[in-house]
């Protein structure tokens, strides 16, 4: 299955990109996701904690994905 991750701040900024499409065995969830992120940006997103939302609903708890998901990773707001 395939699905898209929408990637914001420093998660875009770790991947160098705002999106992207993965292939997904069925039965992963938003933890899977979240681990291949953060294998892809190395240790730019260590000690990062990062919000999760499905198809624009923040989950709390890992969740199974379907085809055609649109995952995003936020992470926590900064400014000054």
């Amino acid at each position: 299955m395939k699905i898209t991750v929408k990637c914001f701040s420093q998660v875009k900024y770790a991947l160098e990109t705002d999106e992207l499409s993965l292939e997904l065995n069925p039965g992963q969830t938003t933890a899977d996701v979240e681990e291949r992120v953060r294998q892809r940006a190395g240790k730019k997103l260590d000690g990062v904690l990062l919000r999760t939302a499905v198809n624009r609903i923040y989950v709390k708890e890992p969740r199974d994905l379907e085809d055609g998901d649109e995952v995003a990773f936020i992470p926590p707001v900064q400014g000054g």
